[in-house]
């Protein structure tokens, strides 16, 4: 027998993603078969700014909207996980220590942000590399991604990050954010690539770079070398540019899915104050991934 309501009177929850280039995101579908899991009717909007020729000035607008039309919350994702910051009215510990907010919960008037990025990262980071050396990390982007990836690799116990970016002023102001959270040192800005991942264990590479529309590879293939583990927040594609040469290298690997599933978990579980089969998720994610 379906327990389930029938569906005029199942409980509706309306989300969506703000960000640059999401078109092929797949987080819309993994809430809404989530949702529709639990007997819940879930719509999940797009909101592309690529598209729609915005950039992050128009979060204000945005916003607003959002609540006048009754969403529940919104993933936010590139460009905009640190400029979302000042038109939220709470900050979760995490969201206001990372300076990142990728999770915006809508209710009584009032928004709550949150940072369920870095949860899912050190999840992913030790299903994937279970064991995996952290004494010394690079890390490339001091964004959003890179400031969730950073913070759950220092509360994974990582000895030194030396984080890179096109932009020194934000690598700087991460590092200084991370070392006054863990203790000074801990995390430094550079600019000398290939002398930092001789000595590194591994390499986390927190950009846009290699997701579609932003080919390519941060890393000259040349720098990789067997036993230097390589991670990639980019998930669409799985494989990216990067990942191909690293695993020619002989490097361990960890793609994006994880992070992307895990975040979405945890999202999913503060929009809905449902509780989600994170594996089951998984699953959808792959079949979604692997489908022609």
């Amino acid at each position: 027998m379906n327990d389930r309501p029938a569906r005029g009177n199942r409980r509706r929850l309306l989300l969506g993603l703000i960000g640059a280039g999401i078109q092929s995101s797949l987080t819309p579908a993994l809430h809404e078969r989530e949702a529709a899991e639990h007997g819940v009717v879930c719509l999940y909007q797009t909101i592309d700014l690529e598209r729609w020729a915005l950039s992050a000035d128009a979060l204000p607008d945005l916003l607003t909207a959002a609540e006048r039309m009754g969403f529940s919350g919104l993933n936010i994702t590139h460009p905009c996980k640190q400029s979302v910051l000042p038109l939220l009215t709470d900050l979760s510990s995490d969201a206001r220590a990372l300076g990142a907010v990728n999770t915006v919960v809508l209710r009584e008037g009032r928004r709550w942000g949150h940072n369920t990025d870095w949860p899912a990262f050190s999840a992913s980071f030790r299903r994937g590399l279970p064991g995996a050396a952290i004494g010394r990390i690079v890390q490339l982007g001091a964004g959003g991604a890179g400031a969730a990836t950073a913070y759950a690799m220092l509360k994974m116990g990582a000895g030194h990050i030396a984080i890179f970016d096109l932009d020194p002023a934000r690598a700087a102001a991460l590092a200084a954010r991370c070392n006054s959270l863990f203790g000074e040192h801990r995390v430094s800005t550079s600019t000398d690539l290939a002398a930092c991942l001789v000595a590194a264990d591994g390499l986390i590479h927190a950009t846009p770079t290699g997701m579609h529309g932003h080919p390519g590879s941060a890393v000259p293939p040349e720098l990789l070398r067997a036993g230097l583990w390589v991670a990639d927040v980019v998930y669409f594609p799985l494989e990216t540019e990067l990942l191909r040469a690293a695993r020619a290298a002989g490097c361990p690997t960890l793609d994006g899915s994880g992070m992307a599933v895990h975040q979405a978990v945890e999202a999913f579980r503060l929009f809905s104050g449902l509780e989600p089969d994170a594996e089951r998720m998984r699953r959808h994610f792959v079949a979604m991934v692997q489908s022609p």
